[in-house]
Formats: structure tokens, sequence, C-alpha cells
């Protein structure tokens, strides 16, 4: 009852903001996003029976606090589905910088859910294994669906649950993603709290279905151009709900905004280019293969790091000989 599985982080291009049940991680409507390859967080997971406790251990540390328990969400509900009462030792490794903004709770729940899943001989698919990795982070359903995929708000795990987008070669093939990192502490989970006390919140729900139906007409076409243009202004949609929240929380930071400004430059040069944020400083860059080494270059001159991303595949279970343990 061991297995190894591996998921990639998510971009944002709709993005989700606040639960309207923090239980089940429900979020208030639906929500788009990429993932990032290869980036990465490998788990291995395994139910023993010899085990005292749960053992949840992340990037070399042991997982306390807050964050267990989130872990403990998705294991006790693998637990339950199964019929199984052993304890868990779970190890989970990170390929790129966590909790700056590039998703990684996204990767880190869809790989522990595929893995626990596996362990426990379940067998499900991907999307009702979305639905289990949903408890962790709402983020992680779509990280387990992979490439592009849509996850739907419902009331139940048979509704609110991700699925894959179908879209053009081109935009599996051609888009790259130019990672600007820009390290800053992030509470991500205190601005969904909040996300609803907002006097913004109305606003973007109001318009937030037009917006996730534009985006699916535009990748169904595999129009760059409209989908990441979109997925710019609902950056700064989000960014002006959080911002106008009880805490008023501001994640940006100078580079992210130098970022910004150098993005339009290069757009008004005639480069495919288009900036997106999720909570947190960094920045996601996204333009083609034909530009890319000229946006890298413009970013890393905003005195960052860069890292460069295409798009990466849904979570799946990986050989035995790459497990953690």
């Amino acid at each position: 009852m061991k297995a190894t599985a591996r998921a990639h982080p998510i971009q944002g291009i709709v993005k989700y903001h606040g639960l309207r049940d923090e239980r089940l991680r429900l979020p208030y409507h639906d929500s788009i996003s990429v993932c990032t390859a290869p980036s990465h967080t490998t788990t291995t997971a395994e139910f023993d029976a010899v085990l005292d406790e749960d053992e949840y251990v992340v990037d070399g540390d042991t997982v306390t606090g807050q964050e267990a328990e989130r872990v403990r969400k998705v294991v006790d509900e693998v637990r339950e589905r199964a019929g199984v009462d052993d304890r868990v030792r779970f190890v989970s490794e990170n390929s790129f910088p966590t909790n700056i903004g590039f998703g990684s709770s996204a990767s880190g729940f869809a790989a522990a859910a595929m893995a626990l899943t596996e362990a426990a001989g379940l067998g499900l698919s991907r999307p009702a294994v979305s639905a289990i990795a949903r408890r962790g982070s709402s983020s992680a359903a779509r990280a387990v669906t992979g490439a592009y995929s849509h996850l739907r708000a419902g009331a139940n795990d048979r509704d609110c649950r991700s699925e894959r987008i179908d879209v053009p070669d081109s935009l599996e093939d051609e888009v790259r993603v130019v990672a600007g990192m820009v390290p800053s502490y992030k509470e991500t989970d205190s601005a969904h709290a909040e996300a609803a006390e907002s006097h913004m919140f109305e606003g973007r729900m109001a318009h937030i279905h037009g917006q996730i139906a534009d985006a699916r007409d535009a990748l169904a076409r595999g129009a760059f151009d409209e989908a990441f243009e979109l997925a710019e202004h609902d950056s700064l949609s989000l960014a002006a709900t959080t911002m106008t929240g009880p805490s008023g929380w501001v994640y940006w930071q100078p580079r992210t905004i130098e970022i910004f400004n150098t993005v339009r430059e290069l757009r008004d040069e005639g480069v495919p280019v288009y900036f997106s944020v999720d909570t947190g400083a960094s920045v996601y860059v996204n333009t083609t293969t034909e530009h890319v080494d000229r946006v890298e270059s413009a970013v890393a001159d905003c005195g960052v790091d860069t890292r460069v991303w295409e798009v990466g595949g849904p979570a799946r279970i990986i050989e035995e000989s790459e497990a953690l343990f």
C-alpha cells in the first residue's frame, strides 16, 4: 500500500477567490488554469499498520499545525473511501521555490491525492481524484487533471471537480511561461477567508461567469492573445478584491510592478506577451517559443531570478524507483 505521484503547479487564468465552504474548500465560482512544467511536486505515500500516528514531511521538514490539518483532510477522505484505518507515512519534495506565488499548494495536494488514492487501491478517475485534492487546495483539483483545466463550483464532490479543456496543439506546444521570482511572504488562506468582505467582491462575481465563458472560447480556438490578455486583466481584478478586504493585503513588491511595466513595453514593441499573478508577488510572464529568449532576458533585467516553463500534463503515478522512501 505504497505509491509515488508527481504533479505540476498551476497558473490561474481565471482565478478563484474565496471559499463558501471552508471545510470542503468549495469556491464561490468556477476557475481555469494551466499547469507549468517541468516544475513539479513528487510525493510518496504509504499506509502502514505499524505506525502509531501519521507522518507528514515536506522538503525535509515535518509538517505541523494548520498545514498538517490540510494534509490530514485529504488523508482522512482517502481513508474513509477506502475503508482503511492504517496510519500514513507521507514524504513530499518540490523542484521549485515554494510559497512565493507559483502554485506549490496545487501541485502538492494534487500529488498527495494521486499517491494516496493509488496506495489505497481506489482506482479513481482524475476528475474524481480532483475532488479529493480539492480538500487540501481548490487549485489542486486543476493540477490533478493538468494542462488547461476548469474547476466547476458546486455543492458536492460530484459537481465541484476539475475537467481537462481540449485545446489546439499550439497552446500545448508553443506557450512558454517566464517565471519572474519575487520572494515575499503571503497569506493565501487569510485572503480567501475574508474575500467576500471586500466591497469589490460582488463586482467580481458579477463578471466572473462571462470571463469563464470567454476564456474557454479563446482556449478552444487556440487564441493565445485573447486567453492570456484575459489572464492579465483577471490578475488585476483579483488583486483589487484582495487589497480592498478588511486586512488590505498588498502582495506586490516594487519588482512586481517593474515586471508589469516591462511586459507592457515589450507588447508596445509588438511582442505577444502578458503578465499574470496569483496570490503573491511573483509574476508569470506568458509568451511563445519564438519570443521567449527576448522576454526572459527582459524579465531578468528587472533584477529577479527567472525560469522558463511550458505547459504541464496531469498528475500521474511514477515508477517505484523514484519513490522518496
